[in-house]
């Protein structure tokens, strides 16, 4: 009986790909019970399996949706509004949360061109997330639940920017670095870490935010305060300026 249920299976299977297109493809595969199954997948309507894209709430989506489109349905000058409109958007998020945080607008944009080049769904060989990439860990600290959120992400990471310029006074090398490499590689080195990646970091993104034009505010970091370090009941110890 077995062998005539296995002769019946290979019959049908053959009906099947009697009956299909010689342009289609047929996938033989077995179910959860064992049973051979044929289906056609024709490659003119399949080609991959769409690929999720996160757009934030009140932005537009800029580019194709997935990689089964063949081709983009946004024309270049459609493409160049809905990247303005949504550059706006973030440009006013930048203003507020810099306000907020007494760091200077142009640094953090000079922040954002480097990290992700203004892509709110960036994500790095290392898992970094976001407008100001960052990484699990850290958005978890910063209580970023949503680091593909611009409002989000802008709010922790300048925010971190802004306790690594206290940490340092002021001292924008060494914030950038520990921005990147992280306080304690910093902390170590005594000042930059000899990380060919961090000190090409450290570059990109003064030399973007001292460039000439720059509206960057004279003198934001030739006045540092005084860094007060304690120790809370908890153990989590807290810099602080004031």
């Amino acid at each position: 009986m077995r062998s005539l249920s296995n002769s019946m299976v290979i019959f049908v299977g053959m009906l099947v790909l009697w009956a299909v297109p010689a342009h289609s493809q047929i996938v033989s595969y077995k179910d959860s019970d064992g049973k051979r199954m044929f289906i056609n997948s024709n490659p003119a309507v399949y080609v991959a399996r769409p690929i999720k894209t996160v757009v934030p709430k009140g932005f537009t989506l800029v580019g194709n949706v997935s990689r089964t489109t063949p081709s983009s349905s946004v024309t270049p000058s459609e493409v160049s509004a809905a990247e303005q409109i949504n550059r706006k958007k973030i440009e006013e998020m930048i203003r507020e949360v810099s306000a907020r945080y007494r760091v200077d607008p142009a640094l953090v944009r000079a922040v954002i061109q480097t990290e992700s080049n203004w892509n709110t769904s960036a994500i790095s060989r290392k898992g970094a997330l976001g407008l100001m990439q960052l990484v699990p860990g850290t958005a978890q600290q910063l209580g970023v639940n949503d680091a593909f959120d611009p409002k989000q992400n802008l709010d922790g990471g300048v925010r971190y920017l802004h306790t690594l310029l206290e940490r340092y006074n002021g001292d924008l090398d060494r914030a950038l670095a520990a921005y990147n490499a992280g306080p304690g590689a910093v902390d170590r080195a005594g000042g930059i870490p000899r990380y060919r990646e961090t000190r090409e970091y450290v570059h990109k993104v003064t030399d973007s935010y001292f460039r000439p034009g720059s509206d960057r505010i004279p003198r934001a970091f030739d006045e540092p305060r005084p860094i007060y370090r304690t120790v809370e009941a908890d153990g989590r110890v807290v810099f602080t300026n004031e």
